[in-house]
């Protein structure tokens, strides 16, 4: 079964940036979705964005459009949630994921923690 490693998380500044990575343990197969969720302190997992594996079509939460930037490396098995102006309130644990179907939550990392401070 695959695994998910997150790294990139951490403390940073209001209109910061900080750059999440996912690397996978295998391939995946150009159907695959990856994807970022998170959680904020006291509240429920909520979708962040998703990449499709064969055609790079990616997914946005509104709260995050214009602000986050996903990306995938094939070659790398790796998805990457690249996040500028960053606001207090996207302070939570994000979550990697991937799966065959939407949303994409077969598998899930063990997530990282991503603090804004004002």
């Amino acid at each position: 079964q695959v695994q998910l490693a997150e790294s990139g998380g951490g403390l940073v500044q209001t209109g910061g940036s900080l750059r999440l990575s996912c690397t996978a343990s295998e391939r995946l197969y150009s159907s695959y979705i990856m994807g970022w969720f998170r959680q904020p302190p006291g509240k429920e997992r909520e979708f962040v964005a998703a990449v499709r594996q064969g055609t790079g079509g990616t997914t946005y939460a509104d709260s995050v459009k214009g602000r986050f930037t996903i990306s995938r490396d094939r070659t790398k098995n790796t998805a990457y949630l690249q996040m500028d102006s960053l606001k207090p309130e996207d302070t939570a644990v994000y979550y990697c994921t991937c799966g065959s179907t939407w949303p994409p939550q077969t598998t899930w990392g063990q997530g990282v923690q991503v603090t804004v401070s004002s």
